[in-house]
């Protein structure tokens, strides 16, 4: 398995290591790709 942490840590933020409100996770099997829905910072 190969891969990158794109979030750790513990509790909520806004930096870019860290998620507030994740709403929901797809992975994207042409990608191999894992995303996430983080709703308090309005990313993806």
């Amino acid at each position: 398995m190969n891969g990158q942490v794109a979030a750790v840590g513990k509790g909520t933020g806004k930096r870019l290591h860290q998620l507030n409100i994740p709403t929901d996770v797809l992975i994207d099997k042409e990608t191999d790709s894992l995303i996430i829905c983080d709703l308090g910072n309005r990313r993806v």
